[in-house]
């Protein structure tokens, strides 16, 4: 018997499996595809290596405005595609290599859990074995959602894994979704040249996020060209001699847009099927999998992290839920990560990135608050850099702990971890004000918001 077994191999999985084996636990992990999981193979790594494509073609058709002129850009979407595989089959040869360590065994199969608790594997090769452990953590990610309606699944309808591997550049794409799927790849096919429409169920796109932050975003995707229709509900898709029919009611009236290829980003669903759960006797929802604060299902022993428990269907999130199952495993009495802490990000042009309580969520539940406010066209950096769009909004309570903090603009992805760390340390707006700042940096714009 094993101590434990890991049933996939994405971020959770394996980072989970390489942090065990450090630990001293002999550790077996089963994953029927390929090593990575959906992050690194058909999400977040190969969609930011078409981002950064993306904003470099962004650059080139600006570089007008900063007196350098340029010949004719000649994209190829094949070259994108190729680069972004190679970037990708060079991190799973590292995850790979990760995976080979003396105490841990990986294998390529099919893991479905029995009434006893065991894990039997219909490997890939064929073959089958039943195995046992002290404990197993189920980690098989999430898979693409549908709508039920009339032709979702039609010629020209693509999901975001499909999309990733597009071997022309659509002249017409329609997205389905304004989600942060949906509205990365709008951004990134808006560069590479698509007329991108993107309909939207909600009120507003980015429906999780702080509606003045994607108020914001989505005026600055008009400018470039992205045409949207939010509180906008899709009813059928029609395909057509050329292209296909996105059929929506917007306003009480009915609408069309044709489009050449329909990307279908309406979230995604914990994938839960055929993996025992029935048999072994744990609590789950269409959500995803019950756990309690440690990531344990309704069956001692066993536990669930990342997309599959419904949670946070981020993959950093899937790895810290993974180390608190860990944590909880072998007793430890180190400290622990807050799991109610989760940056989060999104690739768009400009980015978007938030942490904690947003003025809304506060708002909502009358809690008295402050908000502190800069903007990116008062930072001397952002102006020098030529992306003056964006803001930084910092949350915080009536003693100046910081609650949140939600930044639209360039590089906010990166600008969010100054405020996560220091909000994992109870911090204050105060202990930010009196922190020095270089400048001239995007940095600053935290500092100001503090200020503010």
């Amino acid at each position: 018997m094993t101590d434990l077994i890991i049933i996939g191999a994405g971020p959770g999985g394996y980072e989970t499996a390489v942090r065990a084996a450090s630990l001293g636990l002999a550790t077996t992990i089963i994953e029927e595809n390929r090593p990575g999981g959906t992050c690194l193979n058909v999400g977040c790594i190969p969609t930011k290596c078409l981002c950064r494509t993306a904003e470099l073609l962004d650059d080139i058709r600006e570089a007008k405005s900063f007196g350098i002129t340029t010949s004719e850009v000649n994209f190829s979407i094949s070259a994108a595609i190729a680069r972004k595989d190679a970037v990708v089959e060079r991190l799973v040869q590292g995850v790979e290599g990760l995976l080979s360590a003396p105490s841990i065994t990986y294998i390529a199969g099919r893991a479905t859990l029995n009434e006893n608790g065991d894990v039997t594997v219909m490997k890939n090769d064929g073959s089958s074995e039943t195995l046992s452990a002290k404990n197993i953590i189920i980690a098989t990610g999430s898979e693409t959602k549908y709508l039920p309606i009339e032709g979702a699944k039609s010629r020209d309808v693509v999901t975001s894994t499909e999309l990733l591997s597009i071997e022309q550049v659509p002249q017409r794409l329609c997205v389905i979704g304004g989600g942060v799927i949906g509205m990365e790849f709008a951004s990134i096919f808006n560069a590479f040249g698509s007329q991108v429409s993107v309909v939207e169920y909600c009120k507003e796109i980015l429906p999780a996020i702080d509606k003045d932050i994607a108020k914001r975003l989505r005026i600055s995707m008009k400018k470039r060209g992205v045409d949207f229709h939010v509180g906008a509900a899709v009813t059928a898709i029609e395909e057509l001699e050329t292209g296909s029919a996105v059929v929506f009611t917007e306003k009480g009236r009915e609408a069309r847009i044709e489009a050449d290829v329909v990307l279908m980003a309406v979230g995604r669903s914990p994938r839960i099927e055929g993996i025992g759960l029935e048999a072994a006797g744990i609590a789950f929802t269409p959500r995803g999998i019950q756990v309690d604060e440690n990531m344990q299902t309704s069956r001692k022993g066993v536990y669930a992290i990342g997309d599959v428990n419904g949670l946070c269907p981020l993959a950093h999130a899937a790895t810290f839920q993974g180390y608190r199952a860990l944590h909880h495993i072998t007793s430890s009495t180190e400290p622990i990560s807050d799991l109610s802490l989760i940056p989060a990000a999104v690739f768009t042009v400009p980015e978007v990135a938030t942490i904690g309580k947003s003025e809304d969520e506060l708002k909502a539940a009358s809690t008295p608050h402050h908000v502190g406010k800069a903007f990116y066209r008062a930072n001397g950096k952002s102006l020098a850099m030529g992306s003056d769009e964006g803001m930084v909004k910092l949350v915080s309570d009536e003693s100046g702990k910081i609650l949140g903090c939600q930044i639209l603009g360039a590089h906010a992805s990166d600008l969010i971890h100054e405020v996560s760390t220091l909000m994992a340390t109870g911090g204050t707006v105060s202990q930010l004000q009196t922190a020095v700042h270089a400048h001239p940096t995007l940095s600053e714009l935290i500092l100001a918001a503090a200020e503010a």
